[in-house]
């Protein structure tokens, strides 16, 4: 939908909507950058780690419990095609985003940088602020998907592959890292203890578990981005910012539109596949020893990004 008249642009945005959205991103990374002035040193490295083991396969375990995949059975696939979207387009950003000092982890992280979308806290955060409970199932499968193919699949290979040393590991030593991922051992978990039922009150906890883990993890982005010194690397952040908020989300957007989506699928598919870089970089950085500079600022270009692309996604796609 393109919009000539002001008026009706203006007329199909909804302020309080867009505010809701806003709040809980902005209080979190909020909290986190007022905690960065006192906490320790080693606090990001303990939640990034936290998160990785505990956090993300608790989510990823719930909502497998939890969504019905028989009503979206493309929805994987649209997750699976912007991952592979932008890789390639990581690929091409590359050449105009490498400074002279870049290394192969410089490399990694700038793909993982450019790939990895905040589906699981960011993504679920907007959707549920912005789109109907109708389509819930839609964003959570989006997530599951992104997360156990992308952020726990995929990147732990790539981290794998271009993080701790020079030396290129073994592809067993590949393999194994991707086999032995929490994240994925608990999604398969969730998904086969579907039919065992649990006391409402454990469902209840589990439930709450997934917001204070999204609360966790926005707490996380503020406490880095308060602990940033130095800013290194603000061209190859800004081209895999630019590329993870503006480019990925116009191409699904459009691809929705070709494929007769509109309103809230449409929406939802547009707000996924454009979510700043996720956190599981940071978690991944702390893991496989990647270039922390680039991801962070990174994450900082594509938080800000979003907040000026959001009301575009809303208008254009919603």
């Amino acid at each position: 939908m393109l919009l000539s008249d002001p008026d009706q642009f203006w007329s199909s945005f909804h302020f309080g909507e867009l505010i809701n959205a806003y709040i809980p991103l902005m209080v979190w990374t909020g909290v986190g950058l007022v905690a960065s002035r006192f906490a320790p040193l080693n606090t990001s490295k303990f939640m990034g780690i936290t998160l990785y083991w505990v956090g993300v396969p608790l989510q990823l375990f719930v909502l497998a419990r939890h969504t019905q995949f028989s009503d979206t059975p493309y929805i994987p696939y649209v997750a699976i095609a912007a991952l592979i979207l932008s890789w390639l387009l990581a690929l091409v950003g590359w050449q105009f985003a490498k400074q002279e000092d870049s290394d192969r982890s410089s490399l990694g992280s700038f793909i993982l940088a450019t790939m990895l979308g905040n589906t699981g806290f960011v993504g679920l955060t907007l959707t549920s602020s912005l789109t109907s409970s109708t389509y819930t199932d839609w964003a959570v499968l989006y997530s599951i998907a992104s997360n156990v193919a992308g952020n726990y699949g995929i990147a732990v290979f790539i981290a794998s592959y271009f993080g701790k040393s020079d030396v290129k590991p073994p592809w067993w030593k590949l393999l194994l890292d991707v086999a032995t991922v929490p994240s994925l051992w608990a999604f398969a978990i969730g998904w086969y203890t579907r039919p065992i039922g649990l006391p409402d009150v454990i469902e209840s906890g589990l439930d709450v578990s997934i917001w204070v883990t999204i609360a966790f993890a926005l707490s996380l982005v503020g406490l880095r981005l308060g602990k940033i010194e130095k800013w290194d690397s603000l061209k190859p952040a800004a081209i895999a910012a630019f590329l993870r908020v503006g480019i990925v989300p116009l191409a699904i957007g459009l691809g929705a539109t070709m494929f007769g989506l509109r309103d809230d699928p449409r929406l939802i598919l547009t707000l996924m596949s454009g979510t700043p870089t996720g956190l599981s970089v940071l978690i991944l950085a702390e893991v496989y020893n990647l270039d922390r500079d680039l991801l962070i600022s990174t994450i900082a270009f594509s938080f800000i990004g979003l907040i000026f692309m959001l009301p575009i996604w809303i208008v254009f796609f919603g």
